[in-house]
């Protein structure tokens, strides 16, 4: 067998119930040699059941936490573990299309890109609507009355329309971001600009990675022969809740904006985060607590329950942020304002796995 030159690492993005179909989908569509690396943050025990069970089957490596992981804390865990030329980083609620890696690999291979993302389309109907086909990111500069103002320009190309209707559009072209739902990464390229920011808990992380891609001198390319779905589900138990409204939560977002503002010199004043701060837990809100509301027989329409429902679960939400912090308060910092629990790891029964030394 050839020696794999792809490392697929999985990751939770919200939930953990989607786990099963999203590795499923991976090797039923997957015919060439890769390595597996499946981060576990923390899920429940009968999908902790699930992945120990499937990792002796297929033998991948399988780090477990004992705690619920930020996006790019989770990633970071695998990245040490990786040796192929390149990664792919996915998320748990994906399922691929036939023949995804191939031509995301042949893009690479093609025009020598540090990343490629695939087509990402959204929704329960795999492959019809589109959640990102690539997209332009950068900082620009305008000359203002005060001076020189920095700001952030980002742009989804074909966001939400119809496959079929925009599909002689789509074609294999250099853009300037990609998203983490699903990318393949040169890996050499972390050698040039370090791990992932774990200070970006929940945000901008996938901005964030691709400019500072961009400045080290690599390129982004969106390989739309390659088709991906990202299936969003209202999470419906209690372990994919209580992930679901920390990984959305309000502290975690303004952290998260707080650092990048700061971190590429962005005034916090723009639109771009006045219009992010002014919609915050909409994640939690539109996804998971306005349905629930509507389903209620009195619900349906009732925008001031929706409104009182809305006010009750910030106090829920900042009190689970709180208590998770405290819970881990004797962990390591692995962010700014939060105390945030280090990494620990189960072993597959066909190696050990060591935690990386940060």
């Amino acid at each position: 067998m050839m020696k794999p030159t792809v490392t697929i690492v999985v990751s939770p993005r919200e939930r953990f119930s989607f786990t099963q179909r999203n590795l499923e989908s991976i090797y039923e569509h997957t015919p060439q040699p890769f390595s597996l690396i499946y981060v576990d943050g923390g899920s429940p025990k009968h999908i902790q059941s699930y992945l120990e069970a499937q990792a002796r089957l297929q033998d991948f490596q399988l780090i477990r936490t004992d705690c619920y992981l930020s996006p790019n804390q989770a990633r970071n865990l695998a990245i040490p573990h990786v040796s192929t030329d390149y990664v792919v980083f996915i998320d748990n609620d994906v399922v691929v299309g036939p023949q995804w890696l191939d031509y995301l690999v042949q893009c690479a291979e093609e025009e020598q890109a540090t990343v490629v993302c695939p087509l990402t389309c959204i929704g329960k109907n795999l492959n019809e609507i589109i959640h990102l086909a690539g997209g332009e990111a950068r900082i620009v500069e305008e000359l203002t009355e005060e001076g020189i103002r920095r700001k952030v320009h980002e742009k989804h190309y074909f966001v939400n329309r119809p496959v079929a209707e925009v599909k002689d559009q789509l074609h294999r072209q250099q853009c300037e971001f990609a998203e983490f739902h699903c990318m393949l990464v040169r890996t050499q390229i972390f050698d040039q600009i370090g791990l992932l920011d774990e200070a970006l808990l929940n945000t901008r992380e996938h901005i964030d990675f691709c400019m500072n891609v961009t400045q080290a001198g690599g390129t982004i390319f969106c390989e739309p022969a390659s088709v991906v779905t990202y299936v969003p589900e209202l999470p419906l138990n209690w372990a994919d809740v209580s992930f679901f409204l920390l990984r959305w939560s309000d502290a975690w977002e303004v952290s998260s904006l707080e650092h990048f503002s700061q971190k590429w010199d962005l005034p916090k004043k723009d639109k771009y985060f006045k219009k992010r701060y002014k919609r915050l837990g909409h994640r939690r809100h539109n996804a998971f607590l306005r349905p629930l509301v509507r389903r209620l027989p009195f619900g349906k329409d009732n925008l001031w329950l929706e409104q009182q429902a809305i006010a009750l679960e910030r106090v829920i939400n900042h009190w689970i942020t709180n208590r998770y912090s405290q819970k881990y308060a004797n962990r390591a910092v692995a962010c700014r304002l939060l105390n945030f629990p280090t990494e620990t790891t189960t072993a597959t029964p066909q190696r050990e796995l060591v935690a990386p030394t940060r």
